[in-house]
């Protein structure tokens, strides 16, 4: 009796854990503004990383992140432009239904990037707030 429990165990939990496996993306605009998602994810972690001692502080590191970041968040307008159906998207409808609004968000992404003062890790700590800030409100708002 306890191999069957076991079993059947194990079995609801491969069941589940299929059940909630992530679709991938199959339409070509999808999955390049989820790249452009990972890629300035990417850099606000480097500098994350380096704002709170996780890693080393680079200046070169450091500002090659923030122009990844600021270049990126200025291509989020025209990455979500079309709204392609895609089961493997994360972007709620709320995107084209408030077009204004999103653009707005990206903008304020866009300006905390650009405001980040990247000489020393304390400086870019100071301005990761806002960054990090911009990134959950849109996240919050826009994505499932």
């Amino acid at each position: 009796m306890t191999k069957l429990r076991t079993l059947l165990i194990a079995g609801f939990a491969l069941a589940g854990s299929i059940a909630y496996a992530e679709v991938e993306a199959t339409d070509p605009d999808v999955i390049a503004r989820q790249g452009l998602m990972k890629e300035m994810g990417s850099a606000a972690k480097a500098m994350g990383d380096m704002a709170s001692g996780k890693t080393a502080f680079d200046t070169a590191a450091a500002a090659t992140a923030k122009a990844a970041l600021v270049d990126h968040a200025g291509q989020i307008a025209a990455k979500f432009e079309k709204n392609p159906a895609d089961p493997g998207s994360e972007a709620k409808p709320e995107i084209w239904s408030s077009w204004d609004d999103f653009l707005k968000d990206a903008k304020g992404l866009e300006s905390a990037a650009t405001a980040l003062d990247t000489t020393s890790a304390e400086t870019l700590g100071a301005g990761m707030g806002a960054v990090g800030g911009a990134c959950k409100a849109c996240h919050t708002t826009y994505r499932m």
